[in-house]
């Protein structure tokens, strides 16, 4: 089976390498004896024994609870052409003949990116490069570069938490930022589609564990830091050096310093990056902001005379941080102020529609939801909020399981200080019990308007049927999600769609 030309996430015709150009130019060694294999030849890799496709090579390694090397016959039934795996993956296929070609490097998944490109003939080098990186803001922020970038008539790839985008075709994405081999695939489809620009954001994790190795971006972004992910890092010294990390593989960058994270990456990252505040002191600088019902408009200026005056009509003031983060990397990348402002005054701003980031489905009442997980994400959703509600705030959030435990009171906290009511459900438990995730929440707030719904459909539907029509609910936590994960199974559960059911229900008049 061939790649087909209406899967956006893999190049329909890839040219073939063979195996012994391969081994000569990563150090592979055959496993065992055997006749021909230099000249079989592969047109991809996979490291996903599901996703090969016919004429691929299948990367075997350890993974959290069994070897790839236990799929191989399932890949070579896919149509995989030969095997690269790690000693203790050509042991195991020692017992038994996989009857393909079987390549042998120390540790396959550093080496993955790398061959992958090379493979793939380094797509990365053929496009405009963009990378968001931080704890908050980074699809949003991601989303208003690719508006900006297509409002100048460019054609761009899109990589996030939402969704994966070559060109106009679009699906789901199952990670913020893809495996290696999936990454390098998924650019040369970009360029065999005639994009120009890529924009992705890249995760802590991505960054730690190498899965962008080796691109290297034209232009970074960083949008802050806050506790989150911690289970993973272990603290925010190694939070923030992963972060950091993105600009170590990036030629220039622009860091939102508002925060002392941002302020400390901008000081260690010397002249090519620049610093971004929405106060004084920044290489860029956000001026006469003028808020109302609807959004922000801003000027951005740097310190040499540039600048541009738009708007965005995202809630909030860390959405204009956002805004002007995604403007100063598409000047950075060498876009002249006026023809930036002109195209995004054509385009109504850096306004695109971002699932599930500050995303309003109702307006009596004003139901909104939002990605918000963490503590600082809450406070900063309540707080664009609240100056825009005429009558009470309410809130639905919950916490995931498997996760930063620590930060579970300190969002219930988060809830009480900036809403006037509260209703702690359930988020994805994954393997935790349910009860004790919300009682972990709960154990953060204080008074008479907090309430306890464990079933996320029946706590949002009853915070929309009971607010007034002059109150905002904000349903924070899962954002674009649409898969509840309790016990090791899936549930689908999309915020959004219970909201417009529960819409539906007020409108029909079944609401107190």
């Amino acid at each position: 089976m061939t790649a087909s030309p209406d899967d956006p996430l893999r190049p329909a015709a890839p040219a073939p390498r063979r195996l012994g150009d391969l081994a000569g130019a990563f150090a592979l060694s055959p496993a065992g004896p055997g006749e021909g294999w230099a000249c079989v030849e592969v047109t991809g890799v996979s490291a996903d024994n599901r996703l090969v496709r016919g004429g691929e090579l299948f990367a075997a390694h350890a993974g959290a609870h069994v070897h790839g090397a236990r799929f191989v016959p399932a890949a070579v039934a896919a149509g995989a052409r030969a095997v690269l795996t790690d000693p203790a993956g050509a042991e195991l296929l020692a017992a038994a003949d996989p009857g393909v070609p079987v390549l042998v490097t120390p540790d396959v998944p550093a080496l993955l990116g790398r061959l992958a490109a090379d493979l793939y003939g380094h797509p990365g080098r053929a496009l405009g490069t963009f990378a968001v990186t931080g704890t908050n803001g980074k699809t949003t922020t991601a989303f208003m570069v690719d508006h900006a970038l297509r409002s100048l008539g460019r054609r761009t790839g899109l990589i996030g938490t939402v969704e994966v985008r070559v060109g106009d075709r679009a699906v789901p994405a199952s990670l913020t930022t893809p495996q290696p081999a999936d990454l390098q695939a998924l650019l040369a489809a970009m360029v065999a589609d005639g994009v120009d620009d890529l924009v992705m954001e890249v995760s802590s994790h991505a960054l730690a564990l190498g899965r962008v190795d080796p691109l290297v971006y034209d232009v970074a972004g960083f949008t802050n830091l806050t506790a989150d992910h911690l289970d993973f890092h272990g603290d925010l010294e190694g939070y923030y050096a992963a972060k950091a990390s993105l600009f170590d593989i990036s030629r220039t960058g622009v860091v939102v310093a508002d925060d002392r994270w941002g302020r400390r990456l901008a000081a260690e990252t010397g002249d090519a990056v620049a610093a971004l505040t929405t106060g004084p002191g920044g290489d860029w600088t956000v001026t006469g902001v003028e808020a109302d019902a609807t959004g922000s408009a801003f000027t951005l200026a740097h310190r040499d005379g540039r600048s541009l005056r738009t708007r965005t009509d995202l809630p909030g003031a860390f959405n204009v941080a956002n805004a002007a983060l995604a403007a100063a990397m598409v000047l950075t990348s060498g876009v002249a102020p006026a023809e930036l402002e002109d195209a995004l005054a054509g385009a109504g701003g850096l306004s695109p529609q971002v699932p599930g980031r500050m995303e309003q489905l109702g307006d009596r009442p004003r139901v909104v939801v939002d990605f918000a997980h963490n503590t600082d994400a809450l406070v900063q959703a309540l707080a664009a909020l609240r100056p825009t509600t005429t009558g009470r705030l309410h809130v639905v959030i919950g916490a995931a399981g498997d996760r930063d435990r620590a930060k579970r009171p300190e969002m219930g906290r988060a809830a009480v200080d900036g809403a006037d009511t509260v209703i702690v459900t359930d988020d994805d438990p994954h393997d935790e019990p349910a009860a004790q995730i919300r009682a972990e929440v709960l154990a953060g707030t204080t008074g008479a308007a907090v309430r306890e719904i464990a079933d996320r459909a029946e706590a949002i539907r009853t915070a929309v049927l009971e607010a007034a029509d002059d109150d905002t609910v904000l349903v924070a936590g899962r954002g674009h999600e649409t898969v509840q994960e309790v016990a090791g199974v899936d549930h689908h559960l999309d915020d959004r769609e219970e909201v417009r059911a529960a819409l539906a229900l007020r409108a029909g008049g079944q609401h107190a």
